[in-house]
């Protein structure tokens, strides 16, 4: 393999069955990534193949219970070594990331007390801010808001600084926005969290497909992700450190497990997911190793596929930085196109492929559904970042369109996509 190779998007969309669809005589253009990716073929298989060898309940003396169990280890080992976890334990699933902040916020609340702070930003995702702010009510508790910049994009990290006390006790803060693309300078949030002792609770849904990530360099104290935004199926992940699964009080049913994790997967899991969620995490160990970075040896502790898949995920970050730019440069010269966000491509590393805009005179919907016709999938509205469209004064004219790329995008589906939407304003 050379050395440094550029990803090969041909060879990936070959992947990928839904990429090689005819709709209407089109191939349609999936950039409703950040709503959920399309999923290669061996995740697709990998379900099919549990369902008919291995489907069954877990922990039980029979042949596809055994398998069952199997199969749920393997699915943690992979999102371990994904998120380098120190172990698969760490991980926790669920039905997805709003069920499982909601889980645990519940837990978390019943170790603080009436007057305790919590910190949340107005740039994340309401299932970052509504489990909180339930929280918060139910516990009487004082909660601090963060701004962003809507000129610039960017989270006001000084007002952070300033909001998080001796009375904080949790942190909430979004790794990349899911509207704006901003990605946040999370390391610093968990660092301010933690010199004032208080938890820090990273959502990564909409950065896990766009980058590497490090649980214990961040050394955070939760980190929520969906597997079904990195190319698997419907299956939420948490990571927690272990002294917060052991010692946090679990609500469960009576029989279940009192070890970690299972004290905190609340019924039967969904395993035909599970296999898809390794399959998934296996074809990003395949982008790694055709191209990536070549592995060296991995250093103590590492999985060889950690090293495969952070060499992945810096190889798409470089791919798609190439996307941002020409979604953002191609849009800048469209009459009566407006983005928010950062908008300048000397700062494409602090930003997903992830563009909101507006086009004069037209509803987001409109814009949609016009884009539609012309095979290009695309979000309108608020997107469930409520905050964001409020700060931004859209929330009450139906939001904005949002345009978000994955590494099996090409530059031919964005100059597509770039073309419709001039169609669409001059009309």
């Amino acid at each position: 393999m050379p050395t440094n190779p550029m990803l090969d998007v041909t060879a990936v969309r070959r992947k990928f069955p839904a990429l090689m669809q005819v709709v209407s005589s089109t191939r349609p253009v999936y950039l409703d990534n950040p709503g959920g990716t399309q999923v290669p073929g061996s995740v697709i298989e990998a379900m099919k193949d549990y369902l008919i060898t291995a489907n069954s309940n877990h922990m039980g003396a029979f042949l596809t219970s055994r398998l069952t169990d199997q199969t749920i280890l393997d699915a943690r080992v992979a999102m371990a070594d994904l998120l380098n976890a120190p172990g698969p334990q760490n991980i926790v699933f669920g039905h997805n990331m709003t069920t499982l902040t909601l889980h645990f916020s519940r837990s978390i609340g019943l170790t603080l007390s009436r007057g305790d702070e919590i910190v949340l930003t107005r740039m994340d995702h309401d299932a970052n801010i509504s489990p909180w702010l339930l929280m918060a009510r139910d516990h009487d508790l004082t909660v601090r808001w963060v701004d962003w910049d809507t000129e610039t994009g960017r989270l006001n990290m000084a007002q952070m600084a300033d909001l998080i006390g001796s009375k904080t006790k949790l942190v909430a803060c979004t790794y990349a926005s899911n509207a704006l693309g901003t990605i946040n300078d999370v390391a610093k949030v968990v660092e301010m969290a933690h010199t004032a002792g208080a938890l820090a609770y990273i959502d990564a849904v909409h950065y896990a497909p766009h980058g590497p990530i490090d649980v214990q360099a961040l050394d955070c104290d939760f980190l929520v992700c969906s597997a079904y935004k990195f190319f698997g199926p419907h299956v939420g992940v948490l990571y927690a450190q272990r002294e917060h699964l052991e010692s946090l009080p679990a609500y469960k049913v009576r029989p279940a497990p009192d070890a970690i994790p299972e004290r905190w997967e609340t019924g039967t899991q969904n395993h035909e997911g599970l296999a898809g969620v390794r399959a998934a995490i296996d074809y990003l160990a395949w982008v790694g190793e055709q191209f990536g970075e070549p592995c060296t040896t991995p250093a103590e502790g590492h999985h060889e596929r950690r090293c495969r898949l952070k060499a992945a995920m810096s190889a798409m970050q470089d791919y798609e930085r190439g996307l941002s730019k020409h979604l953002l440069e191609g849009l800048s010269e469209i009459g009566k196109v407006t983005p928010a966000g950062i908008t300048d491509i000397d700062y494409l590393e602090e930003r997903t492929p992830t563009v909101v805009f507006n086009i004069e005179g037209k509803t987001p919907l409109q814009v949609a559904a016009e884009l539609d016709k012309a095979g290009i999938y695309v979000w309108d509205g608020n997107y469930y970042a409520l905050e964001v469209m409020q700060a931004l004064g859209r929330e009450e004219h139906g939001g904005m369109v949002r345009v978000g790329a994955a590494h099996y995008n090409t530059h031919d589906e964005i100059d597509r996509f770039l073309d419709e939407v001039r169609k669409i304003a001059r009309a």
